[in-house]
């Protein structure tokens, strides 16, 4: 069993054939397009940190299946250390690339299977959990890239339209899946709890990322347009990995053979599936990938307020400390989550994180990082909206003029280069995504209500007071 280097990654993704529309065309080749390429890119760089010895013991683990060597992304927590460096790998990932580790979704979904089918087989006799592990070999044997698809819309969830001897035909669509493009493979989970006479949309299954029927139809925004006509990177907020890149998967009648199956029909396991999801991504996606944003984007806003000649004044100085409040504040939410995490279900041997702090996790984050974006624009000032571009600097009629009118406690072109990096945080696509991201701040305060005994904080009152319980 080996780990796949960044360029066997590489290769992988020039043999794929995924139908891929962007900007009003087809995509025959993901390396070619400009945007895609981000995308890969920054798939390859996360490759690209478990080969390299520093970073072996956040993103390699150990599988329980064979004992061998695996990439962090595929493995299953079987101790809080595990879930420990699974929340560092979302940290170190973020802080890499700048936008997402489209690995992510892919490994908490699998922890979510790991634990879900083991107790399906417990309670019904299934096999579906033998069959999720023989999956889990050979992803972990080939070091995929799998991404996941999970979706909270009824109308459009991908639902049974046959069953056959030798498989399953599905057909429907999965919205914003980070990164599906460039994954070999993808896991599909039901998109919520599902109740009897619902059971054509109880599916979990893998597909790969070619097969026929399935097509992905990717976002396009400003960024998507900058990128695709901007005739040098380095006018780029993020040069090289871009913004968050997802698609819309639309399944056609896909074949997925009874082996890449691990729920069909149990209505009654759906709602712990995204359950046990969701404790996971919150700790990672909200506690802890953010906070390796945040790290960035702190960095940048120093740097502008140094280039301006600003970074002493207090008022400047405390706003930065705010900015590194709200994000550590996350962090050690995450790192709670991860060290009260425990085996769920008993027997299992999979651990999931402690639900109260992943959520508390996600919900402090998603209102900080506003605060934390904001604080970079109020820093970094107007230049941040209103720069032209870098290659006017060098233009021999006005290129002078800018020089002179950018050009502060540092020249024109560090000060225009931090203020374009600071605009992929400020006025990008990360804030919405950070409150959307592993669901928006109501479900967190949703299971807030449902995970606090507040009776047992009444009685602390009462027994302090000398107050009867009545």
């Amino acid at each position: 069993m080996a780990l796949k280097t960044a360029k066997e990654y590489l290769d992988s993704i020039k043999k794929m054939k995924p139908r891929v529309y962007i900007g009003g065309k087809w995509v025959t080749n993901l390396l070619e397009n400009p945007v895609t390429k981000s995308m890969v890119m920054a798939n390859s760089a996360i490759y690209g940190l478990a080969e390299d010895p520093a970073h072996k013991e956040v993103m390699v683990g150990t599988s329980h299946l064979t004992g061998e060597p695996v990439n962090r992304n595929l493995n299953v927590a079987r101790n809080i250390h595990d879930l420990d460096m699974r929340q560092e790998m979302a940290l170190l990932t973020s802080q890499t690339v700048g936008t997402c580790n489209y690995r992510c979704v892919g490994c908490d979904a699998l922890n979510s299977l790991a634990s879900t089918t083991w107790e399906m087989d417990q309670a019904l006799g299934t096999k579906y959990n033998e069959r999720f592990n023989k999956w889990l070999a050979y992803a972990q044997a080939n070091d995929l890239a799998v991404s996941g698809a999970q979706q909270d819309d009824i109308d459009t969830f991908v639902h049974l339209v046959e069953k056959r001897d030798d498989g399953i035909v599905v057909r429907g669509i999965k919205v914003s899946q980070s990164g599906a493009i460039g994954s070999h493979e993808t896991l599909v989970l039901p998109g919520g709890s599902l109740k009897e006479g619902e059971e054509k949309f109880a599916l979990a299954f893998a597909v790969q990322n070619s097969v026929p029927g399935l097509s992905y139809i990717c976002q396009y925004n400003a960024y998507s347009a900058e990128r695709e006509f901007c005739d040098n990177e380095d006018e780029l907020g993020n040069p090289l990995y871009g913004q968050r890149e997802t698609s819309t998967m639309y399944f056609d009648n896909v074949f997925i053979p009874w082996e890449r199956v691990f729920l069909c029909g149990e209505t009654k396991y759906c709602g712990k599936m995204v359950t046990r999801f969701a404790k996971a991504h919150r700790m990672n996606c909200g506690g802890a990938c953010k906070v390796g944003f945040a790290d960035l984007i702190i960095g940048g806003t120093m740097m502008a307020a140094e280039y301006i000649g600003v970074e002493k004044i207090p008022h400047i100085q405390e706003k930065i400390i705010d900015m590194v409040r709200y994000s550590e504040t996350s962090h050690a939410c995450a790192i709670a989550a991860a060290m009260r995490g425990r085996e769920e279900p008993k027997g299992s041997g999979v651990f999931l994180p402690d639900d109260l702090f992943g959520n508390a996790a996600k919900l402090n984050i998603a209102h900080g990082f506003w605060e934390i974006i904001k604080n970079a624009g109020d820093i970094g000032g107007g230049l941040v909206v209103t720069a032209p571009r870098l290659k006017d600097l060098d233009d021999p009629e006005v290129g002078p003029v800018l020089k002179k009118a950018f050009g502060a406690a540092a020249p024109a072109d560090k000060r225009m280069k931090v203020a374009k990096f600071l605009q992929h945080w400020a006025a990008g696509l990360h804030g919405v995504g950070t409150w959307h991201g592993a669901g928006a701040p109501q479900g967190q305060r949703f299971m807030f209500t449902l995970l606090t005994d507040f009776e047992a904080k009444k009685k602390l009152a009462k027994k302090l007071m000398g107050m009867k319980d009545e």
